[in-house]
């Protein structure tokens, strides 16, 4: 089904305003949404907006919140902690589920045979990481598949400078108590940390592996079921990761866990206007197959950010027009594999055998 109103919850924090922003500028109108009924109000009267305020903790509050909407841009986090009662608001209610999650663990829950079920049952979309996490990476696995469809290898990574949004660094938060994980034979397991020379498009560098959300979203892209994400990364920073496998339980732990986030909330806003402009992305990959083969390539793209604010509202703006098929789908698989190459700031993938 098409949409013609559609909301973005979560809308007055970081990543939630690029879009509510950007959305306006292009001449939409989204209803925005969260639990702060002041924050709410406020963003509202400053875009022109209806708004709705309600909780996730209640599903019937979040069934009235989501009533004539056709389509979310969820962009309230942890999405460890908010993406199920969100997608099962709206399976319930037949809206297209969308969110800016890069956590491996909610894409596996979002990508279940039973939640793919219910969602062509619903008719509806359920499709999570449609910000930066994880459209570029996505839309370069299936770039690379398509070159090489008998890869059994999938390595994936990006370089980026610049500050964290506090969401993004609750994420990182929450993964200190899990390790570093990446898909082996099919499964999501804990290597620890591994390293490889990279040159993601400006000279080798030294890098180091992440339990990024293409380990989870490549896999139901590509059907390849070796991959592992990559970040350029310093010696001491390679050695910081490793010494805090010793520490995971104790990160792991409630108190622990709230005392680093409520250093973020003190600490990190996130970067502005002209910092996003200063700051690109550049994104590599390379699959390769039994016999050796192998294919790299190459994606520069705006700011993570500025890819998070345009790639939901191109998405929305599609819908608009365009039947969206039903089920849970990749964003590579649902908008094809030069998305990301699409939204401006973006060059064309560049193949290398």
């Amino acid at each position: 089904m098409t949409i013609s109103q559609w909301m973005i919850y979560g809308a007055y924090g970081y990543s939630g305003r690029l879009i509510a922003e950007c959305a306006r500028e292009r001449g939409l109108s989204p209803v925005v949404a969260g639990r702060s009924e002041p924050k709410t109000r406020e963003l509202a009267a400053a875009l022109g907006v209806e708004h709705r305020v309600f909780a996730l903790d209640d599903a019937s509050a979040v069934r009235d919140g989501l009533r004539g909407v056709d389509a979310v841009v969820h962009c309230a986090g942890p999405f460890s902690s908010t993406s199920r009662p969100m997608i099962e608001g709206c399976l319930a209610t037949g809206a297209h589920y969308f969110d800016i999650t890069g956590e491996a663990f909610v894409f596996e829950y979002a990508h279940s045979a039973a939640i793919d079920a219910r969602a062509k049952e619903a008719n509806i979309v359920v499709c999570p990481g449609v910000g930066f996490d994880v459209v570029p990476t996505d839309c370069v696995a299936r770039t690379l598949v398509e070159a090489l469809p008998d890869a059994t290898e999938l390595e994936l990574g990006f370089a980026s400078a610049g500050r964290f949004s506090p969401g993004t660094a609750k994420t990182m938060v929450e993964g200190l108590g899990l390790g570093t994980f990446a898909r082996r034979d099919g499964r999501l397991v804990r290597t620890g940390v591994q390293t490889r020379e990279i040159d993601f498009g400006s000279g080798p560098r030294t890098a180091m592996s992440i339990s990024w959300g293409d380990i989870s979203t490549a896999y139901y892209t590509t059907g390849i079921g070796n991959i592992v994400v990559y970040v350029p990364a310093s010696r001491k920073m390679i050695a910081n990761a490793k010494r805090a496998a010793w520490v995971r339980p104790l990160f792991k732990l409630g108190f622990v866990q709230n005392f680093l986030k409520r250093k973020v909330d003190t600490r990190i806003t996130g970067p502005d206007e002209a910092q996003r402009a200063k700051a690109d992305t550049e994104v590599w990959g390379e699959v390769a197959n039994a016999a050796g083969k192998r294919v790299s390539a190459r994606l520069r793209t705006a700011n993570g950010y500025t890819v998070t604010q345009l790639a939901p509202v191109a998405i929305i703006e599609h819908l608009l027009e365009h039947d969206a098929p039903s089920g849970s789908l990749t964003p590579s698989r649902l908008m094809g594999k030069d998305f990301a190459s699409s939204l401006e700031g973006s060059s064309a993938v560049e193949l290398r055998e």
